[in-house]
């Protein structure tokens, strides 16, 4: 019999639950460290006080950044299930049961609950190729942000006359330039050391309207977790649509589910603006859906669905985008 244990995750500690008896609710609670020796005295508290192996054991915590991270390959490596869940639907699973009030014990038995009630998917850890490749763009996407900000910094103090400001941010614009040119070399060298990302990204580059940073992004994403389907992912990448009724008296346009990365969405945007000239799939999806009377953002909104759709389809067959409508 499985044992299930809730573990919230913060930055210096990791307060657990086991949920010793789901019908009555009754639980242990315990506290460590988030660290290796927090890591090796969780494992050995849990094995000992339910009397099973790990591999009998079910952890469940959320998505926090990356601080959960360490901890869940520890104890998959060790053989346990684990779960890595979206914090919102603990959030909203522990309004479900009408718990009151929000502290780290009482998120911890709320996961173990939820663990015990949903049976939620197991989780794997990325390949190691894709972990590196995320954590460079990632680098890449705060550079880009750190180097728009002095931009604007820059164009304030023209307006101002400031020279000896104005050359400080040149300075550090050279500075945050040529690093972010580095970094680029490096992702493309990672990429290249890699056949397989290479040909997924040759594969993603086929789809008209997609170029190297939806490529990169799209790559990281799809290949990060095991999707079963395109919908699958495409609601990952919060690009589904949310229905807004209730029987005649409450009827909303649906709004995109907006869950997943924003940078990710922003760029899908914008692909799929480009995709109306260039991509002829997605040209005459957009036209039949307009000539309906969709609203113009609801069109665009399938446009980014269809996008992520056809980058998971060339990507599970490995075969190159091939349009279904006539050539634009």
């Amino acid at each position: 019999m499985t044992a299930y244990i809730g573990i919230d995750v913060s930055k210096r500690k990791l307060d657990g639950a086991w949920l010793r008896d789901p019908a009555t609710g009754k639980i242990k609670t315990k506290v460590w460290n988030n660290d290796a020796a927090g890591f090796a005295a969780l494992q050995d508290w849990v094995e000992h006080q339910t009397g099973r192996p790990l591999s009998d054991i079910h952890v469940v915590m959320e998505a926090t950044g990356v601080y959960h991270e360490a901890l869940a390959q520890t104890l998959h490596a060790a053989g346990a299930q684990v779960s890595v869940i979206n914090p919102a639907h603990i959030r909203d699973f522990a309004k479900s049961l009408g718990v009151r009030g929000k502290n780290d014990k009482k998120d911890s038995v709320v996961l173990a609950r939820y663990g015990a009630t949903q049976q939620p998917a197991l989780w794997a850890p990325e390949p190691r190729a894709i972990r590196e490749l995320k954590a460079l763009v990632a680098r890449l996407e705060a550079l880009d942000t750190d180097i728009q900000r002095e931009a604007n910094r820059r164009e304030k103090a023209e307006v101002t006359q400031a020279t000896e400001v104005m050359t400080s941010i040149d300075t550090v614009l050279a500075a945050l330039r040529a690093e972010r040119d580095r970094l680029a070399r490096d992702i493309d060298d990672h990429i290249d050391r890699h056949p397989d990302l290479k040909n997924d990204q040759q594969l993603l580059q086929s789809i008209p309207g997609i170029g190297p940073a939806v490529s990169l992004r799209l790559m990281t994403t799809l290949r990060s977790r095991a999707f079963a389907s395109a919908r699958q992912a495409a609601a990952f990448i919060g690009v589904v649509p949310i229905p807004w009724e209730s029987g005649d008296s409450v009827r909303a346009r649906p709004h995109l589910s907006k869950t997943g990365a924003p940078k990710l969405r922003r760029l899908l945007y914008m692909a799929a603006v480009v995709s109306l000239r260039y991509n002829p799939d997605i040209a005459a999806q957009y036209q039949r859906l307009t000539r309906r009377g969709k609203p113009a953002m609801s069109a665009l909104g399938a446009a980014m669905r269809k996008l992520v759709h056809t980058a998971f389809g060339v990507l599970k067959h490995q075969t190159p985008y091939q349009p279904q409508a006539p050539s634009l």
